[in-house]
């Protein structure tokens, strides 16, 4: 039996692509759109994937297509594509070439992502007045990743490159796969439960499919960069990639290179700010020192130094002259002085005789009126006093009694008796007349006892000393 030649590589990739090709033709595929490309072209690259298995997809001139505008593309769309297997020979891999889309929903992982979303920005988890400041200028810092992968070799070569005095403190963890979402949460515990923790916190990882970067759209991840007291930068994936982990970290950034330089960049940048302020100060102490230098000469080739007694000299001359003029405004100024005074003495004394005559008579003047005004208060108030004696004389008792009136008193109690009816039968009452007082008793008449009046005596009795005699009064 001949030995069968063998096929190459190429000729085996062709005749499998041809068979592929030759046979599936025209099949539809519905699946969930993840690892989306827009390449700038205007094709576009994705995979259409389902619980066990997926594709990847070519969509040429999808940008300039109706279904740019129809049913945009974006990972966790669900569609159904039709189109024919191929084969990408330079790969060796088959691809479905898609002719049509028709979009049939969200995919399973975007529907959970949009619901945890809502759910934690509903629980103001992603609000920016939590948000934590991020140093500006930090020497330390600790970062979330693999420590296999391409992402921490990145971050280091940046860091080690724009500043090689930075420290890095890794908290080793799976970025990928089931317990990746419990190994970062435990990586951020761990850097805030340290003694001496870093300034910032970087959690990062490379791009890949939604699958691939699930992790840090699990709930607890969320939750630890919230709760997390360190500043926490997210650099996952992509700059088209975002997770839930972006939303609740403090700042975002779209790379983990990104973030490694933003970190390093202001560090660097203070480094630049303070060697152009340490170059300005050289240069103005330079020019300080010269002009420091220059006086310096000026003033060790003066005359203070080379000729001393000359300029001693020069300056007891000024001093004389000072001097000379001091003295001559001075002899000046009392000449001056002496010369108005002389000139104003008798005029000043003629004015204070004459204000003193002036003052003497105002003063004799009103001496004069101070002694009418005095008389003239007297014979006001003896007038007064006059006046006031009739008016006191006029309301004397012992006037009323002179014209005819008398006083009755009861000289039991001294009150004065004003009405009939204070007085009852055999009542002891006083009368006081201008002249003298008697003493009466009152009794009434039994024929007369409906008057209500006293009558007037049947006969008085003058009293002959100022103890009158008793009478009695009949009713």
């Amino acid at each position: 039996m001949a030995e069968q030649k063998p096929e190459t590589v190429l000729e085996l990739t062709k005749r499998i692509k041809y068979l592929l090709e030759s046979t599936i033709t025209n099949v539809w595929v519905e699946g969930e759109v993840s690892n989306l490309t827009l390449h700038a072209s205007g094709h576009a690259y994705f995979s259409l994937k389902d619980a066990g298995a997926q594709i990847s997809c070519t969509l040429f001139g999808y940008s300039r297509s109706i279904y740019a505008k129809t049913i945009p593309l974006k990972n966790g769309l669900k569609l159904r594509a039709r189109g024919s297997v191929s084969v990408y020979e330079p790969r060796g891999s088959y691809q479905l070439n898609v002719r049509s889309i028709e979009q049939t929903g969200e995919g399973d992982l975007m529907l959970k992502f949009l619901e945890l979303k809502n759910r934690l920005q509903a629980e103001g988890i992603f609000d920016q007045e939590h948000k934590r400041p991020i140093p500006d200028f930090t020497t330390y810092v600790g970062i979330v990743t693999s420590p296999t992968g391409a992402v921490i070799r990145d971050m280091l070569n940046v860091t080690r490159r724009r500043f090689p005095n930075m420290h890095i403190l890794l908290a080793p963890a799976r970025v990928q796969g089931e317990g990746a979402a419990e190994e970062i949460v435990a990586g951020i515990e761990l850097l805030n439960s340290l003694p001496n923790p870093p300034s910032v916190i970087i959690v990062g990882r490379g791009g890949g499919s939604m699958e691939d970067l699930w992790c840090f759209n699990e709930e607890i991840v969320a939750r630890a960069v919230y709760n997390s007291r360190i500043p926490v930068i997210s650099a996952v994936g992509h700059e088209t990639d975002f997770t839930i982990c972006d939303f609740a970290a403090d700042l975002r950034v779209p790379t983990p290179s990104a973030a490694a330089e933003m970190v390093c960049g202001q560090m660097e940048d203070l480094l630049n700010t303070l060697s152009a302020a340490n170059q300005r100060i050289t240069n103005a102490m330079g020019i300080r020192l010269q002009l420091l230098r220059t006086r310096l000469k000026a003033a060790a080739d003066s005359k203070l130094f080379t000729q001393p007694g000359l300029l001693i000299n020069q300056h007891q001359q000024h001093v004389d002259m000072l001097s000379q003029q001091m003295h001559n405004a001075m002899y000046n100024r009392i000449s001056g002085i002496k010369l108005r005074l002389n000139s104003s003495i008798p005029t000043m004394l003629h004015g204070a005789v004459q204000a003193l005559n002036n003052f003497k008579q105002k003063l004799e003047r009103t001496n004069q009126a101070q002694a009418r005004a005095f008389e003239n208060q007297i014979t006001k108030n003896k007038h007064k006093l006059d006046n006031l004696s009739i008016r006191l004389e006029s309301i004397n008792p012992k006037a009323v009694l002179a014209r005819g009136y008398g006083i009755v008193t009861n000289p039991a109690t001294g009150k004065t008796i004003r009405s009939i009816e204070n007085l009852t039968d055999g009542t002891i009452v006083k009368t006081e007349l201008a002249d003298g007082s008697f003493q009466s008793v009152v009794s009434s008449d039994p024929s007369n006892s409906h008057l209500s009046r006293p009558r007037l005596p049947k006969r008085s009795m003058q009293a002959d000393t100022p103890q009158a005699e008793q009478m009695t009064l009949d009713f």
